[in-house]
């Protein structure tokens, strides 16, 4: 099985704005995420080209294709919960405007039930240290 690792880190990724300034406007090869059909027609795609696993990222805003890509196959389906939604969260968290854990732990619990395998994100420590308690 084919598999690709991520690094392990807390800390999001920063500096974003330099990298896509060096890269270019990522509208050139990303999706239209508006187009529900082509996220699913790119998935079926890869698994035709030997894909082990699928993922879906950004998470939050793509549950909904979450949801479909398990209701339509077997493979093993990963979410990667991006930088941005983790610095949302926390940037929220350290305002007083929300709970942390809680939110947390709900948006974890939501990419598990939308059919997620496999969840990667940068609050992977907080949440196996609240998960221990």
């Amino acid at each position: 099985m084919r598999s690709n690792t991520l690094p392990a880190t807390t800390v999001p990724f920063s500096g974003s704005s330099r990298i896509d300034a060096a890269i270019g406007d990522r509208r050139s090869y990303q999706m239209d995420p508006a187009n529900r059909r082509e996220a699913l027609r790119e998935a079926a795609s890869d698994i035709e080209e030997g894909a082990d696993i699928i993922m879906v990222k950004p998470g939050l805003p793509y549950l909904d294709i979450l949801r479909d890509l398990r209701n339509e196959y077997d493979l093993p389906l990963a979410v990667y919960n991006v930088s941005g939604e983790y610095s949302m969260v926390k940037g929220a968290a350290e305002r007083g405007w929300i709970e942390e854990e809680r939110v947390v732990l709900e948006t974890m619990t939501a990419f598990k039930r939308a059919g997620a395998d496999i969840i990667i994100t940068y609050h992977a420590k907080d949440v196996a240290k609240w998960l221990a308690r």
